[in-house]
């Protein structure tokens, strides 16, 4: 049954949906030889090519993987030129892509996948789901600090209030929070907001997913019982 470009990406395990769109932007995909356009409908008795590579009309076995990223790789597919992309940073031997982001100077646990489907569903903030981190910062934390960034910040950069969080203080300068929504940078601003400067920030959790025991560096494959919960939260 035909379906529009993106999501025929998208369930092919090529990348999100979002991240078809711009590539049909940019001119960068062909079906049948012609330049697609937005929204085109398409089945697998098209040919579609992206960036002259033909794309394999047979969708390929789910894959899921927890990856502990370290601090100074960066998340993005764009720039596979830098040595510190992710991707060639694991050398995975099929293609997956990262769910979502961690900036560079993070670490802490990353899902990656060739399931593009899952991946617009986790990368949905509206859905609540939820992310929760360790953060360290550079000067004692108070009672004041925790209930102010609970209530939610105004980030004047990004021009919008982020929404009601869990957070907990673990130590003198260090606490757990966990968030619902994805904004950029969005723990670093709240902290600097407060004048505070964030000194080490980890995830550890993604909805049912958590890091564990995994060492930094390296990866695991979800195990079946963590995929069939996820997609509960997902598809429900």
């Amino acid at each position: 049954m035909p379906e529009r470009i993106n999501k025929y990406l998208s369930s092919h395990g090529v990348c999100s949906r979002r991240e078809a769109d711009r590539m049909v932007a940019e001119g960068r995909v062909l079906v049948d030889g012609k330049t697609a356009v937005m929204g085109e409908m398409v089945d697998d008795s098209n040919t579609i090519c992206i960036d002259g590579r033909q794309i394999s009309s047979a969708s390929p076995e789910q894959i899921i993987i927890a990856f502990n990223k370290p601090a100074g790789i960066v998340c993005t597919t764009k720039d596979r030129h830098n040595k510190n992309n992710i991707v060639d940073y694991i050398r995975y031997p099929e293609r997956i892509y990262p769910v979502g982001r961690l900036d560079k100077e993070s670490d802490g646990l990353i899902l990656l996948t060739n399931d593009g489907d899952m991946m617009d569903r986790i990368l949905r903030s509206v859905n609540g789901h939820e992310k929760e981190y360790i953060v360290s910062v550079n000067r004692p934390i108070d009672d004041t600090f925790i209930k102010r960034m609970s209530e939610g910040i105004y980030l004047e950069e990004l021009e919008r209030t982020t929404k009601k969080c869990v957070v907990r203080k673990v130590s003198d300068r260090t606490f757990r929070i966990i968030l619902t929504q994805g904004l950029n940078r969005q723990i670093r601003r709240m902290c600097d907001a407060l004048g505070y400067k964030v000194t080490k920030l980890t995830r550890i959790r993604i909805m049912n997913i958590e890091l564990g025991e995994l060492a930094v560096g390296q990866y695991r494959e979800l195990t079946e019982s963590e995929v069939t919960v996820l997609k509960e939260q997902l598809y429900k």
